[in-house]
């Protein structure tokens, strides 16, 4: 079948997080502005970004990179059995918009990934966290003020 008759995505698929016992669930996610509009990168929403992740516990927030039209994000259960991924989104999304008074800047869905490795883990950490040098917003990935993390997020190998 050639590339061209496959069906083209509107929107992202959405997997179900897979449990393995006591191994780790860490996902990916990006998180984008309506219409890309610039209005994350600020110290204001910075701070009502991670009010709203800290207030939602059903996942919990590891590293993150907030870019002034969208967030990158690594997650995982903070309770099991897991929540849906979706509706804790939603949650926080909500939270942020009610605290900032912007109203309905949020693009309707979330880009999401479940890793399979911790060296993804990683890599995928190191290919975001520089996300503002190839912007030009720096000229090292430190000097970026509108990152973190709030809670290791540990990768347990079988």
């Amino acid at each position: 079948m050639a590339m061209d008759s496959l069906p083209k995505r509107k929107r992202p698929a959405h997997w179900v997080s897979h449990e393995k016992g006591n191994q780790s669930v860490i996902v990916f996610a990006t998180v984008c502005t309506k219409a890309r509009a610039k209005l994350l990168a600020t110290p204001e929403m910075h701070e009502h970004i991670v009010d709203a992740w800290k207030t939602a516990e059903f996942w919990k927030v590891g590293r993150y990179v907030i870019m002034s039209d969208h967030i990158h994000f690594f997650c995982s259960p903070g309770s099991y059995p897991t929540h849906p991924f979706r509706k804790w989104v939603g949650f926080w999304k909500n939270r942020i918009v009610k605290n900032s008074g912007v109203r309905g800047f949020w693009q309707r869905d979330v880009w999401d990934t479940q890793l399979r490795r911790g060296e993804s883990y990683s890599a995928k950490w190191q290919y975001v966290r520089e996300n503002p040098v190839r912007a030009g917003l720096v000229d090292r990935s430190n000097e970026w003020a509108y990152q973190g993390e709030l809670e290791p997020l540990w990768w347990h190998d079988a």
